[in-house]
């Protein structure tokens, strides 16, 4: 008896939630049914994939084998059968995309809206995230592209990055508060004992922030933390702490000041991802295209000394 992609899917389901309910509803069927497709599995594979016990779901020696090779199975029928669905003229496809917070607001907004008015019949699906859950995704299949914020930490061999913007990072507080600095720049020491609002692990400007503070001789105060881009936002705005921001989330924050950072000057480097693996649908390509025109029309407004095209 051949292997059925169903049954795969079945079994990677249960792999990912430990749980055979929680892996039907996931997939869109009764419980029974499932669980028979995954016994069926295990007896054309001659093995026992998963241990059953006490309402516990594990995976045997031969579960945790198969598991990467199924999911690898999984991710090459969707791309195929997405590669046919496409036509040549991009009449209709999907795009799977996703964003930091910042970059979705900041650049993947107008990005896309030129996207959209090039190719209307493309499908886009957007996640927002932390760099770090999209480099998830893009391991797990899940996404097309990212643009994300390549790690200082050295390149994911397993993920091809592309350079395109350099962003510095700022100390926002209180337009309508005293600047924390008088100087045009404030030293990362000066953040000692500030409360600070701090973004959910996850994020890069969590450790990016942390780390500087380490290097500068202390641990960062912090009067909040665990929150979205948006949260940390209003939580400085309601005057409970500082927080390290990109630069490029306060354009349209008025109610916000940015100090720049020095000693050292914080910035980061803004990527387009994905898989190196993957054989990329014709919309990643075309949207690939349609960023780098975008980016060449931004102007004075959009560019300056805290943001630069690479």
């Amino acid at each position: 008896m051949a292997l059925q992609i169903h049954q795969l899917a079945y079994f990677v389901a249960v792999a990912r939630t430990r749980h055979f309910t929680r892996a039907a509803e996931l997939s869109g069927v009764s419980q029974p049914s499932l669980s028979k497709q995954v016994r069926v599995l295990e007896n054309t594979l001659g093995a026992r994939l998963l241990d059953r016990e006490r309402g516990a779901v594990t995976l045997t020696a031969a579960g945790e084998a198969l598991l990467p090779l199924a999911q690898r199975i999984l991710i090459d029928v969707e791309a195929a059968q997405r590669a046919v669905a496409e036509v040549s003229d991009m009449r209709r496809g999907l795009l799977r995309l996703g964003g930091t917070p910042s970059l979705c607001a900041g650049l993947l907004a107008g990005a896309l809206a030129r996207f959209h008015a090039e190719y209307p019949g493309i499908d886009l699906q957007v996640r927002e995230g932390g760099s770090r859950d999209l480099v998830a995704a893009l391991h797990r299949g899940e996404l097309d592209l990212a643009l994300m914020i390549d790690s200082p930490q050295g390149d994911d061999p397993d993920l091809h990055l592309t350079p395109i913007l350099r962003e510095s990072l700022l100390v926002a507080s209180p337009a309508d508060a005293p600047a924390p600095t008088t100087q045009a720049r404030m030293p990362v020491a000066d953040l000692r004992g500030r409360p600070l609002v701090m973004f959910r692990e996850g994020y890069d400007l969590r450790e990016r922030t942390r780390a500087a503070c380490l290097a500068a001789g202390f641990e960062p105060t912090l009067a909040i933390e665990g929150g979205e881009m948006d949260a940390v936002l209003q939580f400085v705005e309601a005057g409970i702490g500082l927080a390290v921001v990109p630069s490029m989330v306060l354009r349209t924050r008025p109610t916000l000041r940015g100090t720049p950072l020095e000693h050292p000057h914080l910035e980061r480097t803004v990527a387009l991802a994905y898989r190196r693996e993957a054989s990329l649908p014709a919309s990643a390509v075309a949207f690939q295209t349609v960023l780098a025109v975008h980016l060449t029309t931004w102007g004075a407004d959009e560019l300056g000394d805290d943001l630069r095209l690479l």
